[in-house]
């Protein structure tokens, strides 16, 4: 039992040497900058430790906008993006014909670049002096005006920017949730059919606890990847995000490093271990609700 158990750490241990090395020591790293008071870069000093740091970034009016932003972006995009992948997913599983073509017809926005799709989306709604865009004229056809997406009142920069993430991440949710449904024992169907079960019944009693792992990963994953968000407002609202009012927390701490108020390594940091605290908050908190609702 002693040589078994020599072999198994053996076999772990370059798995764990490349945490311990791109994980463990970064995010110790991290914690440590920021708890550095007044960190020079470029002379690699500071004159103090303490919490200095934290109360500056939950100060800065440009870090509890784009915690808002990032919240909005959150509570909003990963309910409503698993929703609709699995109402799609649950039509393409009762389709026969061409399933696979319309697999990859939903499944092309995830493999095109994000910034190309980004600059789609602004063309599409944004207002310029020679076009409303397309976006206007829809609404145009139902009595309202015309309204500025991109560079008009915050609402509706929002509204663009979910929308956005809501069209980048439902492809992968919705191939992932296709093939769980296709795993799915066609046994437990038919039995509830020949009871006379109803589809509502049949779908809320057997599909959704069946695919509950699944559906758990996916929501895991789409909080973490929410909260992570970037690519997605610059593709829409360029690099001056503060400018517009849609930076998120990542950009914070990207503009803290390297943006026009870049040089402060230590409120990066700061920032950065907050971001961290919440996304493992908000997973442990999915965590102790899937003990209920997820059947493994």
């Amino acid at each position: 039992m002693e040589q078994t158990n020599k072999k198994a750490w053996l076999y772990l241990l370059p798995a764990m040497a490349f945490l311990g090395i791109f994980l463990v020591y970064p995010l110790i790293d991290v914690f440590i900058y920021s708890l550095e008071e007044g960190y020079n870069s470029a002379s690699q000093t500071y004159f103090g430790v303490g919490l200095y740091n934290y109360a500056y970034v939950l100060h800065d009016p440009y870090f509890l906008q784009a915690l808002k932003n990032t919240f909005i972006l959150v509570l909003i995009t990963v309910p409503l993006s698993t929703g609709i992948a699995l109402l799609i997913s649950v039509g393409l599983s009762s389709i026969q014909k061409l399933r696979d073509l319309y697999q990859t017809v939903y499944f092309l926005p995830y493999v095109t670049n994000t910034l190309a799709v980004g600059l789609v989306f602004m063309i599409l709604f944004k207002k310029t002096p020679y076009t409303d865009g397309l976006a206007n004229l829809i609404l145009s056809w139902f009595g309202a005006g015309p309204i500025d997406f991109i560079d008009g009142p915050y609402w509706a920069k929002m509204f663009v920017l979910c929308f956005y993430t809501v069209w980048v991440v439902m492809p992968f949710k919705i191939l992932i949730l296709t093939s769980a449904l296709a795993s799915v024992d066609q046994t437990y169907y038919n039995a509830a059919r020949v009871d006379g079960t109803g589809k509502l019944r049949i779908f809320t009693r057997i599909t959704l606890p069946m695919i509950s792992p699944t559906l758990f990963y996916l929501i895991i994953t789409g909080f973490i990847g929410a909260f992570k968000a970037y690519s997605d407002a610059v593709a829409l609202f360029g690099t001056n995000l503060n400018a517009a009012q849609m930076n998120t927390i990542v950009g914070y701490v990207y503009d803290m490093l390297y943006g026009d108020s870049g040089g402060y390594p230590s409120y990066a940091s700061a920032a950065a271990i907050l971001l961290f605290a919440i996304v493992l908050t908000i997973t442990c908190i999915n965590l102790l609700v899937s003990r209920k609702h997820v059947h493994y």
